[in-house]
């Protein structure tokens, strides 16, 4: 079950080289999302949101309507192939999201095991943590999925690094 994650820049590549059988990308309202060959609105989720915590006037922060969608969305992956998850720079939105589509898909799997296979594939995975409590509600986690987010800390700032590395979560791997 690969979990492909990386940065808009590297999306349409990975997604061409790689074939992924489903796209979801996460990016601030207004932003281009990227026109991936072969992928429709079936295979390819677009979500228009702010890679927020909190919310602030003026942005648009994940809700549980859209929480739905992701979930809906990346519950319907069937794990024969790959599914590639993009946010702008790879670090926040789309790390959240890997990690959500590992727990949905291994429903009894330990989330601190799921969490430390997300910081051993990337060092620089800062998911973010409203998309995570949000999935860990609506999955019933009772709280789990956050703590164990809290417990791998945070990579570096972003602008200590620009864009992250692709990488890939496998969660054979943290079994």
């Amino acid at each position: 079950m690969d979990i492909i994650v990386c940065p808009l820049s590297r999306a349409p590549e990975i997604a061409r080289d790689r074939r992924p059988a489903r796209v979801v990308s996460l990016l601030d309202p207004g932003s281009r999302f990227p026109i991936l060959e072969g992928y429709g609105f079936d295979r390819h989720l677009c979500l228009e949101i702010h890679d927020i915590e909190a919310e602030s006037e003026g942005m648009d922060a994940l809700c549980d309507r859209r929480m739905s969608t992701i979930l809906d969305f990346v519950g319907s992956w069937e794990r024969s192939d790959p599914i590639l998850i993009h946010c702008y720079a790879g670090f926040s939105r789309s790390t959240a999201t890997a990690y959500i589509t590992a727990c949905a898909h291994n429903p009894d799997q330990d989330e601190e095991q799921i969490a430390l296979a997300l910081r051993a594939a990337s060092s620089t995975a800062s998911p973010n943590r409203r998309f995570v409590a949000l999935a860990d509600a609506a999955l019933g986690r009772g709280g789990r999925m956050a703590r164990a987010i809290e417990a791998i800390g945070r990579g570096p700032p972003w602008y200590e690094v620009g864009e992250a590395n692709p990488f890939i979560l496998d969660v054979r791997k943290a079994t």
